[in-house]
């Protein structure tokens, strides 16, 4: 008579045999496939396959994602769609992992076309929520990619403004702090500019004295351009 084969071990045998030959699928050319990057994978079902290493598997998401490209690949050819999707299920894994920020604050956001610099900027943008005193130094170089290739200071002002207004006491630098007057001052602005001052001097965010004297210097340039202005 002849034996009968364990349930467990026939599962065995079929999940390997599907393996090998899912294996053998991937493996063989696909003849008129493109090579462009799919959307990622849901979070749930990454977590799953990261088997308690989701920094790992988010350093070789990383890799996979800004793969598909090298040098040569120009940025308009490129899903930005798909791209982002990736940078997002990386940062939920990795979330003290910069790559994809600065990926796409100052990589992908050179593309030449304002819809793909868009999304990487709004990824930034809204990341930059998640951790402000880790992440502040991307958003402010969206800030000036928003301002100078862009040419929308409104954005950029938006962004300075996150930057200033949502992260810790001390975290900034003086630059970073006076960023959003700047954009004010650029735009235009001088009652906005004027109002940014008064209340960075009254919030005693400010204490470096040479700071505090630029913003004054500011502060009495404005009034005296509002003074010359015609009624």
């Amino acid at each position: 008579m002849a034996s009968r084969v364990p349930l467990p071990a026939m599962l065995l045998l079929a999940a390997a045999l599907a393996l090998q030959l899912g294996y053998r699928w991937a493996r063989a050319p696909q003849h008129g496939a493109t090579d462009r990057l799919a959307q990622a994978p849901p979070l749930a079902v990454l977590r799953l396959a990261s088997l308690g290493e989701p920094v790992a598997l988010a350093k070789g998401m990383t890799l996979h994602a800004q793969g598909r490209d090298d040098a040569n690949t120009p940025l308009n050819s490129i899903d930005y769609l798909a791209l982002r999707s990736w940078f997002e299920r990386i940062v939920d894994l990795d979330p003290r992992g910069q790559a994809p920020l600065l990926a796409a604050s100052q990589v992908y956001a050179a593309s030449s076309d304002p819809a793909r610099v868009r999304i990487m900027l709004d990824f930034v943008y809204r990341r930059f929520g998640d951790d402000p005193d880790r992440r502040w130094p991307w958003l402010a170089h969206a800030a000036l990619v928003a301002r100078h290739r862009l040419h929308d200071p409104a954005l950029a002002r938006q962004y300075a403004h996150a930057i200033r207004t949502r992260t810790g006491s001390g975290v900034l630098p003086a630059w970073a702090r006076q960023m959003e007057l700047l954009i004010l001052d650029d735009m235009g602005e001088d009652d906005s500019a004027r109002a940014l001052i008064g209340a960075m001097l009254a919030s005693g965010q400010v204490g470096d004295p040479r700071e505090l004297a630029f913003l004054e210097k500011r502060l009495h340039a404005i009034s005296a351009r509002q003074r010359q202005a015609p009624p």
